[in-house]
């Protein structure tokens, strides 16, 4: 059947469709620049119920639904790139019931990320989940990609807050999963399979979202570091010391962009191949002379150059900036981003491994390191040239992407630490799961979407 009849049937007002070319291709990219939007139509649910009536009457008319949300994505899990109709959540952005005994608040899944931190702030709680564009990725992508950021060495990921889903399924079904119970041993906890399953099981609606308490004088240092065996060997000293909540890392091409852009301020005069950034509660006076003596007993060993601590919260936010502004400052550049993870204990032999891949293919090519090195998580991004077409520059860095993703599985680790697979790490997916965890997810989503409809391409192809 056509996309107008379908279109009629959803009876919708005007406002909850759009079909003009402009919104076409607003909706249906995020941010990765490697497929070209191509929706045929974009709809606002404006409830759960209209977003089971929409997967209804996709399923009867064979039509395509992709979920959009902040469209903040790095795997292009949210582009709309095979005429399919794009499915909104920015009109069901509204924070419900607020569970106090529990520290729960109910959100639904159009709610921007930072909308829900000032929610949490303004009842002395803490939502953990922190990333830089918090401001405006929505919950909904967040628990579709299980996504991570700087607090998962003290918070864990997105997983690790949610305490309950209402979701649709592919075949339009609503199902309330787990109430936000603590403790709920009775059989199969289906809310674990939708997050992270980027929308190809069905679309999450509403959430149980875990609120923590809030962390109290958080401050931070910034060390200037000589190589990148002394990064692992400070989060090893800092970590059995202190009471971390976030040990971030980045290189000095990462610092220049971000100064020479002026969305941040030169840490201190001293310019080291790799910086930390990290952060803990200063709880007490004795907290900050641990923290110390530790940086000066590192200094002596020569595992630090050069540091500074905040001395206030002003002082706070503003070294997070160097470490916050670097996505946004390389953005310009149009990296070629690869987002994976080891356990810590291979990070060493990982990273001298990547680099000498990086040397031997990209001689000609800047390249940026970053990452939540706290929790194993390395970002690899490669700036493209301006002597370059995109499309050539992708292909080059897809090129020497088998040696990058065989060095992954060497170590056995993700291929995605936190972006998802998407269609970009679609064709690596063999390289963290084996083909039987592959076979398993394909027959997880024939239960859930039958037909298909759901994000169809995204992880896997059906």
């Amino acid at each position: 059947m056509s996309l107008s009849q379908f279109l009629a049937d959803l009876h919708f007002d005007d406002s909850q469709i759009k079909t003009d070319p402009d919104s076409l291709d607003n909706w249906g990219k995020d941010w990765t620049k490697h497929f070209a939007p191509a929706p045929s139509a974009i709809i606002f649910p404006k409830t759960t119920e209209q977003v089971a009536h929409i997967v209804r009457l996709a399923n009867t008319h064979s039509i395509c639904l992709v979920p959009s949300g902040g469209r903040t994505g790095l795997s292009a899990g949210a582009v709309a790139s095979a005429g399919e109709v794009v499915v909104s959540f920015d009109k069901m952005n509204a924070i419900g019931t607020f569970y106090e005994a529990d520290q729960m608040v109910e959100v639904e899944v159009g709610v921007i990320t930072k909308a829900l931190q000032e929610f949490a702030n303004a009842k002395n709680l803490y939502y953990a989940v922190d990333f830089a564009s918090s401001g405006s990725s929505q919950i909904g992508g967040n628990i579709s990609t299980n996504a991570g950021g700087i607090k998962v060495i003290r918070y864990g990921m997105t997983r690790n807050q949610i305490l309950g889903l209402t979701v649709v399924t592919g075949k339009g079904d609503i199902l309330e999963l787990n109430g936000g119970m603590l403790k709920n041993a009775t059989g199969y906890d289906f809310r674990h399979l939708f997050i992270g399953a980027e929308g190809t099981l069905g679309f999450i609606t509403k959430a149980l979202i875990k609120l923590e308490k809030q962390p109290v004088n958080l401050t931070a240092m910034v060390l200037g570091v000589p190589d990148f065996g002394s990064v692992v060997k400070l989060l090893d000293k800092f970590g059995k010391a202190l009471n971390l909540t976030a040990f971030e890392f980045f290189d000095s091409v990462a610092l220049d962009k971000v100064l020479t852009a002026g969305h941040a301020k030169e840490p201190f005069d001293t310019c080291t191949p790799f910086y930390v950034l990290l952060e803990f509660e200063a709880v007490s006076d004795d907290v900050l002379d641990t923290a110390m003596n530790v940086f000066e007993s590192c200094a002596e060993d020569g595992l630090i150059e050069d540091g500074v601590m905040s001395q206030s919260v002003g002082q706070l936010h503003e070294l997070w900036k160097l470490r916050e502004s670097i996505s946004e400052t390389i953005s310009v550049f149009t990296p070629y981003k690869n987002d994976v993870s080891v356990l810590i204990v291979h990070l060493g032999d990982f990273i001298d491994d990547i680099e000498q891949i990086v040397k031997d293919n990209y001689p000609d090519f800047e390249i940026c390191w970053f990452g939540h090195i706290g929790d194993g998580n390395l970002h690899l991004n490669i700036l493209k040239p301006d002597t370059l077409s995109k499309d050539d520059f992708f292909a080059k860095c897809q090129m020497v992407n088998k040696y990058v993703f065989d060095t992954v599985k060497k170590y056995k680790g993700s291929i995605s630490a936190e972006h998802g697979v998407g269609m970009t790490k679609k064709p690596y997916l063999d390289y963290t799961r084996s083909p039987i965890e592959i076979e398993y997810m394909k027959a997880v989503k024939a239960v859930f979407d039958p037909n298909g409809i759901m994000n169809r391409g995204k992880v896997f192809d059906i």
